[in-house]
């Protein structure tokens, strides 16, 4: 039987197989009643977090490891227990069906799931920004050598894949989601991504970190783009904290201690810089079994910047690029509805 406090799911894009100590496969609805036998939307008290495995959820990471989160819901009573995913739907699955109360997710998720439960989650803080570049094989000189190519992304409709597409159009290829146009857009896991691109099969791949760094050092690739110069002063929208409205107005004091929580590990990475990537590195092994490497992590964590700001606009910009093509109906939502400052701002204060 799983810990009370220690449950792990690994995450895919329509359902979340564990990565347990016992190893067993079951659908969501059976693993949230593994552990703990009971409904998952049952209110036991205890506060379920969820988050990846992978640096662009450093605070989740370092928060979880250090004790953060923990120490800030104690003050209310209140146990954590955390449950880790590697994909963005079966988060919000969890989520939305009351098996996760909060998590840690990237924007594109984060929108899809306000839009699809009509306004019932919230963006209660940012989590980190930048982190993901188009990195291409040495032969690319520039956006004109891509014609013909075939690129890759993480995940079809998925925050790097619409940057990718956006990007091109803006360079004046077409591109479709079977593949097909001037550019071949691949949607493929990143651990293939970069077996293809050692192997050649593809020219590039727009992905986070620390994927991007992997391209680097291990396939000889280069950044044709970096994100970060597309935005405004460098800043967009990589991770968030998404909670469901409902607890939120149940139980906003653990809702604040959460958030205190999560600010104190933002805290402590940018006061520790060098410490905070060593511990959420064994975090990591801790979850995945492997750690990595420490040339992979010093140069993948200092393209990241872990802050509490969601950068609103970024985000909104982004749901709206995807909307561009296709790939979400926002329906005349109101994304700024989606953020909740005012909880941040009350947790740092008190």
């Amino acid at each position: 039987m799983f810990s009370m406090l220690e449950k792990i799911y690994y995450g895919k894009p329509s359902f979340a197989m564990p990565l347990s100590r016992r190893r067993f496969a079951a659908s969501l609805p059976a693993l949230a009643l593994a552990g703990a036998c009971r409904p998952p939307g049952e209110n036991t008290g205890a506060l379920r977090l969820g988050y990846f495995p992978n640096i662009t959820h450093g605070t989740a990471l370092v928060g979880v490891e250090r004790g953060l989160f923990r120490e800030a819901l104690a003050g209310q009573g209140t146990a954590l227990e955390t449950f880790t995913f590697n994909a963005g739907p079966a988060a919000i699955e969890a989520l939305l069906s009351g098996a996760l109360d909060a998590t840690y997710v990237g924007p594109n998720p984060a929108v899809n799931a306000y839009v699809k439960s009509k306004g019932e989650v919230k963006v209660i803080a940012g989590a980190a920004t930048g982190g993901a570049f188009f990195v291409v094989r040495p032969e690319i000189g520039g956006p004109g050598d891509l014609r013909g190519k075939k690129v890759s992304t993480p995940q079809l409709g998925g925050t790097q894949d619409v940057a990718l597409r956006t990007w091109l159009i803006g360079q004046g290829y077409k591109v479709d989601e079977f593949g097909g146009g001037d550019v071949s857009v691949t949607p493929q896991e990143n651990a293939q991504t970069l077996e293809s691109f050692q192997s050649g099969e593809i020219a590039g791949a727009w992905v986070p970190e620390p994927w991007a760094t992997r391209l680097i050092l291990e396939g000889g690739g280069k950044v044709l783009v970096d994100e970060r110069d597309l935005w405004p002063d460098r800043r967009y929208t990589t991770t968030v904290l998404l909670a469901r409205k409902g607890q939120i107005e149940a139980r906003r004091p653990t809702i604040l201690a959460l958030l205190r929580g999560h600010a104190a590990a933002n805290d402590w990475i940018a006061a520790h810089a060098s410490e905070a990537k060593e511990v959420a590195n064994a975090a990591i092994k801790k979850v995945t079994g492997k750690a990595l490497a420490p040339a992979t992590i010093d140069r993948a964590w200092q393209n990241l910047e872990f802050t509490s700001d969601p950068v609103p606009s970024a985000l909104i910009r982004s749901a709206e690029d995807a909307q561009k093509l296709g790939f979400v109906k926002l329906g005349g939502a109101d994304l700024q509805q989606l953020f909740a400052p005012e909880l941040i701002a009350e947790a740092e204060k008190s």
